[in-house]
């Protein structure tokens, strides 16, 4: 598995563990945070293995978000006083592999959880709007803090956060920067579900996990696919794009071991064939 100095990645059955692993920065994003992520998930995804991720912190906290210190040196163009067009050019070419550090996790056909807990602020809830399932503890607090240190949110939580919990909430964080908790973020629909502790809520990411690894991979990650490529299309649209998947994954060797279990009343035991 390819080594980083920000996420170590643990596999347990159909599982793979990314953990965020700066824990004495409480998981800001550095430099390795934001060139690693893609390499990480394109092998995890490619890895026959491995069914479902998740995503959690070590230490105290999910993620505060970019460590903007230690990102200086890699976007030195933020602090440049002349502020010509051509930096500016240099600059847009510097965020585009940035967004990619979250949407890899958006676009890889497997499902991502996120399990959060403390502070999630910034980058880090950009990540998770990336992610397709987010469980959070009693104690996780959410900040959209883009707008409250001079920046705009540019690697994709404006995007995203509008699917999730709509275009008024979005606008509400955005504008404000304010901090919202565990129980807020369940209301708007920002996380599934909340946990009493950080030890529950691994085990309750991971018994999500193995229920959603018990099921067809052909399945479960065309279905990932569908939902994705329906973001901004017509039903219509989506309806065809389905037929057309749907059509190229049937009939399946998944499909055929779910007749056979049905039939002789056992547990289909699923390959991805």
């Amino acid at each position: 598995m390819r080594s980083s100095t920000y996420y170590l990645v643990e596999k347990k059955g159909p599982i793979a563990w990314v953990y965020l692993n700066r824990p004495e920065k409480k998981n800001a994003m550095h430099p390795p945070a934001w060139t690693d992520a893609p390499a990480i998930f394109t092998e995890l995804d490619e890895d026959p293995e491995v069914r479902v991720i998740i995503v959690a912190g070590k230490g105290s906290d999910f993620c505060v978000g970019i460590d903007l210190m230690e990102m200086m040196g890699e976007l030195p163009e933020l602090m440049d006083p002349e502020q010509k067009g051509g930096v500016k050019w240099q600059l847009l070419k510097k965020i585009y592999p940035l967004q990619e550090t979250m949407t890899c996790m958006e676009k890889i056909r497997k499902p991502v959880i996120a399990a959060v807990h403390g502070y999630c602020i910034g980058a880090g809830l950009d990540m998770i709007t990336a992610c397709d399932i987010r469980l959070c503890t009693k104690d996780a607090v959410f900040c959209l803090k883009e707008a409250a240190v001079g920046f705009v949110a540019d690697v994709g939580v404006l995007q995203r956060l509008p699917l999730i919990v709509g275009q008024g909430i979005t606008r509400e964080l955005a504008f404000t920067a304010k901090t919202i908790t565990a129980e807020r973020a369940e209301k708007i629909l920002l996380v599934n579900q909340v946990f009493a502790d950080y030890e529950t809520l691994l085990a309750k990411a991971e018994e999500m996990a193995l229920q959603i690894a018990e099921n067809s991979p052909l399945a479960v990650q065309a279905s990932k696919d569908v939902l994705n490529f329906g973001v901004g299309k017509s039903i219509e649209e989506g309806l065809k794009y389905v037929a057309a998947i749907s059509s190229n994954i049937i009939p399946s060797h998944d499909l055929m071991e779910a007749v056979t279990a049905f039939m002789e009343k056992r547990k289909p035991n699923f390959t991805g064939r």
